[in-house]
């Protein structure tokens, strides 16, 4: 498929509203012809955790949330996105309690990388532990089964022992015959969009990283995406790693995530310079979705390794702490700065993290609306949100930050809000003007200005954004041909 160079939003199924009809129901009132570009339904499926990342399957949707019905019906006005956690699975899932009861006879024994297929003896081995960029402090869960003794099986994810995300063998013919089940359920239900979730942790190889190994990665890449493009479906992977390695994958011809961006804005805007994010403008690959708020929090480590000096990096870390924010830490020591340095994500929401100014949250927006690739838009970033510091003291979990539910009510209060008008203006602008199909260029520009520019078939707008006071106007020709200003 053809992805639309236009403006999507991400959302939880439950998040606007409270299921996906509600969802449905939010889009077509506010939004039809906003998000037309698509709509980033994070998992909707039945799971056992992680708000949705431990997936007991994909071949349903978890009741509270609704069916595949509602899900197909969005799909018919919107171009729908859902993650496929292609790396893992819940241990809740029918998959996986069949084997913990019946052990190696169970008919899915295969799908799971129990420590035998790594290790020659089935036991771990610290010297290639300590190797690995681990998510939890062993990359194993130890399970008793049914019919007897005791299975190691590899967990990269989890926060709990044993884990609740099992990890896939996704050199098995079994698992590629259920992910191949799974794609068919996305293409039946108006599904146009997979992110493949956490696929640089597909590999386990010895003497590796265990993460993004090359080049095995690229063989299941291509098995993956030819069964892609025989449904029609785009992929997007999600990798989570050193800036070259998303480059590796932007040459290969994937769509990427531009998960530098965020860091770079927010750099530019606390700083009042444009050094950085206009270096890495003017060389980044185009064909990106650009995003500055998610779900998790914002990259920095190992993200922007070695394109950040770490001790400027603690300074606006230190200052989003100061605004609210906490962070996520790296564990293994090997990945940590030589410093010390150890931010893997800063986890708040863009609006507080600016100190809640309208005027600098809108010229975000416009830097990355104005840099190329198709740009998401997070749902609480739609709706300016601040901090829900509430949420993370009665959860403890850092995230709950910036995953507030909003109700009904909520939205339609926050939609009178002139921050969410503006925001909202803009996106449409974004998605209408047709020079965002041309030619891109950073502007020649004092140290605390931004200006941008796109060209196309005599058509041009230019963003000049004065860091100083955040003011930030887009000069463009209007429909009858003369210039015109618009003051975002």
């Amino acid at each position: 498929m053809t992805l639309k160079n236009q403006v999507q939003l991400i959302t939880y199924p439950d998040s606007l509203g409270g299921d996906l009809k509600k969802l449905h129901q939010v889009l077509r009132k506010h939004f039809v012809d906003i998000f037309e570009g698509g709509i980033h339904i994070l998992p909707p499926f039945p799971s056992s955790g992680d708000r949705g990342f431990a997936p007991l399957t994909y071949l349903e949707i978890e009741p509270e949330f609704g069916t595949w019905e509602d899900i197909r019906n969005i799909g018919e006005q919107f171009d729908v996105l859902v993650d496929l956690m292609v790396n893992h699975i819940s241990r809740q899932s029918p998959y996986f309690q069949d084997f913990l009861e019946q052990g190696r006879a169970s008919e899915y024994a295969d799908l799971f990388i129990t420590l035998d297929k790594i290790w020659e003896n089935g036991e771990p081995v610290q010297a290639d532990i300590d190797r690995m960029f681990l998510r939890r402090p062993l990359p194993y869960s130890s399970f008793p089964v049914e019919s007897g003794g005791v299975e190691k099986v590899w967990t990269t994810f989890g926060k709990t022992d044993p884990s609740e995300q099992i990890d896939l063998d996704i050199h098995s013919s079994l698992t590629r015959e259920l992910l191949r089940l799974f794609f068919d359920n996305f293409k039946k239900h108006n599904v146009k969009i997979v992110r493949l979730d956490a696929v640089g942790y597909i590999i386990k190889k010895l003497g590796t990283s265990c993460f993004f190994v090359e080049p095995n990665i690229y063989e299941f890449l291509d098995w993956i995406k030819e069964l892609a493009d025989s449904l029609d479906i785009e992929l997007l992977p999600e990798v989570h790693a050193h800036y070259s390695t998303q480059y590796k994958l932007s040459e290969y011809g994937c769509w990427i995530y531009d998960f530098i961006l965020p860091y770079r804005v927010l750099e530019a805007l606390t700083g009042r310079s444009n050094t950085e994010l206009n270096s890495y403008l003017k060389t980044r690959p185009h064909k990106q979705f650009t995003m500055l708020d998610c779900h998790d929090g914002i990259p920095v480590k190992p993200d922007l390794d070695d394109l950040i000096d770490t001790k400027e990096a603690r300074e606006l870390v230190d200052l989003c702490v100061d605004r609210g924010a906490n962070l996520s830490l790296i564990l293994s020591e090997e990945h940590k700065a030589q410093d010390g340095f150890d931010v893997h994500q800063i986890r708040c929401t863009y609006y507080s993290v600016l100190n809640e100014d309208d005027d600098a949250y809108l010229a975000a927006r416009a830097i990355q609306f104005f840099a190329p690739g198709i740009p998401q838009v997070y749902y609480v970033g739609l709706l300016a949100g601040s901090n829900d510091l509430e949420q993370v003291a009665l959860t403890g979990e850092g995230r709950d930050i910036n995953r507030h539910n909003y109700t009904l009510e909520e939205i339609e209060e926050g939609l009178e809000r002139d921050v969410v008008k503006r925001l909202i203006k803009l996106i449409r602008f974004r998605n209408t003007y047709s020079a965002f199909g041309g030619t891109f260029q950073v502007l020649e520009a004092a140290t605390d200005e931004i200006r941008l520019m796109w060209e196309h078939g005599g058509k041009y707008c230019r963003l000049f954004i004065h860091l100083q006071d955040y003011q930030t106007v887009i000069e463009y020709v209007d429909d009858e041909g003369k210039d015109a200003v618009y003051q975002v």
